[in-house]
């Protein structure tokens, strides 16, 4: 069987809680994008699916760009049935307002009370109806890296996980491992760029 399309979620969500503030996070992107690039020099199909991010879209990729977890989730499904892989990198909400303010919130002085409600979990929602593609996840953790990782990989039913410190958002370098069921391997301080001919090697090694 021959590995054809592989789809990729890459960079940060927002969460509007009115029309101007918003939830998010760090995340850059970068990672996502290499990998859609090193994906793409092996003649397959890629179908990078992008959070709000300052990159340059890759040359010769169909990019979709979301801006919620709503919205990269719906993408998801959308093309999910179309892929042999699927490499979930993006840095995802956990969490979105549970009601949107469609004015502005006004400063009173007062505490203000944010209610906060899940997100879809992605990466598990899609675990249920894997069949035979290859699931890639990533973990950024700040504490048992390894540990937390693993659980991660067995719950979601993943091929893979890219477990990452937190010091490697924003940054062209990154430390963590990366983890399949038989194997762990550790990366300390390389560039994102070799993680990510790492990744795509193993993909199609599982492949």
């Amino acid at each position: 069987m021959k590995l054809k399309t592989v789809l990729i979620t890459a960079g940060p969500t927002k969460e509007y809680i009115d029309p101007v503030r918003f939830i998010s996070n760090d995340s850059s992107g970068k990672t996502g994008y290499l990998l859609a690039e090193e994906s793409k020099k092996n003649g397959v199909k890629v179908i990078l699916i992008s959070g709000p991010t300052n990159l340059q879209p890759p040359k010769e990729i169909k990019v979709i760009n979301v801006i919620s977890a709503e919205q990269m989730f719906g993408q998801v499904k959308k093309y999910f049935g179309k892929c042999d892989v699927f490499i979930s990198c993006a840095a995802v909400g956990d969490y979105k307002a549970g009601k949107f303010s469609e004015n502005k919130i006004k400063k009173t002085g007062d505490s203000v009370n944010l209610k906060l409600i899940p997100n879809p979990d992605i990466l598990f929602e899609v675990s249920k109806i894997k069949g035979s593609r290859i699931l890639v996840g990533f973990a950024l953790e700040t504490d048992e890296l390894i540990k937390n990782a693993q659980k991660k990989l067995e719950e979601k039913k993943l091929d893979m996980i890219i477990a990452n410190k937190t010091d490697s958002i924003n940054s062209d370098k990154t430390t963590g491992a990366i983890i399949t069921k038989s194997k762990i391997e550790k990366f300390k301080n390389i560039p994102k760029k070799l993680l990510a001919k790492k990744i795509t090697k193993k993909y199609y090694d599982l492949f």
